[in-house]
């Protein structure tokens, strides 16, 4: 981006947590060396996504002590640190209660507004930018840059430039495009600098017959352990149209996402009664009639239909080895097997995993390629499971962005000075 020696409005796309976080940071008095702050966003109203997650209550953040909310970025937990360090969950919500919007913390450890929406709190939100004097451009889908470095639009009057002097790109992923988030960013990335999106937090498609599936659509196992590739969680597993999502999958999905890549396939095992251990269920089977039927038996054992159909599924193959003693059909319901074929698709994931690396920006989040673009959000290359995780580092990240451009331009305005 070449240096403009006037006051050029600085850029924000993206009108999600991350962009809003940033414009919120910039437009404070004390920061931006005085320039105009315009969010734009190619859908017609703002942050869609926040909206639809506060549907079910707006899981803000998480109160867990730092040192364990951050292992829970993975591999980029010593990258994301600093930025959250900077903008902690208790800042989070101290800054949606200055907002009006108290909080609690649920049993969980989640962190809702008592409110238990988006909406209001993104009305106060809005309400904060607008006497801080963030303008909104919104039906401009971005297109990159034009020959001269200037952003070029997609708007309601056509295609337009407009020349800034820095730009946050806070687009988000690729999940849920229908609000506004469809990944078509990436082919203006510099060369080498995205990994590839993939879906988190995702469901998966299964092996299972498409019978089980279109007479299960919709049912619930409630509280089951799911256990794969060395790791379990414990929680409702929901049955989808082709495979399997709820809280427990979720927790999951990248090691799985991992596996299904090299392998193809991947075989987990679903504890059906995780609150009986395998002799006691035994015994609970040693005590019903010999000649009762299996299905009668698991059914007096409290199994839904959909884990009796399961467990039928399983004893029918190899893999479940016609479990007729007790004590094998007990070891079945404590690891029923499932085989799992690929996660569902990227349009259905709650979250993006891939996105700009790393390496393709400095310590200020600029694209090393693109002096004075900064990079925040669901864009990055990170990814976390749900429970706050996801809302935090968008906030952390976007506040951290909008940091760095202004550090650039204030290095800029003093190089101007000298020269």
């Amino acid at each position: 981006m070449p240096l403009m020696e006037t006051r050029q409005p600085i850029a924000i796309i993206g009108a999600g947590p991350a962009g809003l976080a940033a414009a919120e940071w910039l437009s404070a008095s004390h920061h931006a060396l005085g320039r105009e702050i315009v969010v734009y966003d190619q859908m017609p109203s703002v942050a869609r996504k926040f909206l639809m997650a506060g549907r079910s209550g707006l899981n803000l953040t998480h109160a867990e002590n730092l040192e364990d909310f951050l292992t829970r970025y993975g591999s980029a937990r010593d990258w994301l640190a600093p930025m959250i360090d900077r903008f902690p969950p208790e800042a989070l919500r101290q800054w949606a209660e200055a907002l009006g919007q108290p909080c609690f913390t649920g049993s969980s450890g989640r962190v809702f507004p008592q409110a238990m929406k988006a909406s209001p709190l993104l009305r106060a939100w809005l309400a904060r930018l607008a006497e801080q004097g963030v303008r909104f451009a919104l039906r401009h889908r971005w297109e990159g840059w034009d020959a001269q470095g200037a952003l070029r639009f997609d708007s309601p009057d056509g295609a337009v430039t407009r020349e800034v002097s820095a730009v946050i790109l806070a687009l988000g992923g690729a999940s849920w495009p229908r609000l506004g988030s469809d990944g078509g960013w990436a082919s203006f990335m510099p060369p080498g600098a995205v990994m590839p999106l993939a879906p988190a937090n995702c469901g998966f498609l299964t092996a299972l017959p498409e019978a089980f599936h279109a007479q299960f659509h919709g049912e619930v196992l409630h509280s089951v352990t799911l256990s794969g590739v060395g790791q379990s969680a414990r929680g409702d597993v929901t049955i989808t149209r082709t495979g399997i999502e709820g809280a427990p999958v979720y927790r999951l999905s990248a090691s799985w996402r991992e596996v299904l890549a090299r392998e193809g396939r991947l075989r987990i095992a679903l504890d059906l009664r995780p609150g009986m251990n395998e002799a006691d269920l035994a015994a609970r089977l040693s005590g019903f009639r010999a000649r009762e039927s299996h299905a009668n038996r698991l059914r007096r054992l409290g199994l839904s239909p959909v884990a009796r159909w399961l467990i039928r599924e399983a004893m029918s193959t190899d893999e479940g080895g016609q479990a007729a003693g007790n004590r094998a059909l007990a070891a079945l319901i404590k690891a029923c097997p499932l085989v799992l074929t690929a996660p569902d698709t990227l349009a259905r994931a709650i979250s993006t995993a891939g996105g700009v690396r790393r390496a393709a920006l400095d310590a200020h989040l600029m694209l090393r390629e693109r002096p004075g673009v900064f990079v925040a959000g669901e864009m990055l290359d990170w990814e976390a499971p749900t429970g706050g995780y996801l809302l935090q580092a968008c906030f952390a990240t976007g506040r951290a962005a909008a940091e760095g451009a202004d550090r650039w331009l204030a290095a800029q305005q003093e190089a101007a000075h000298r020269g």
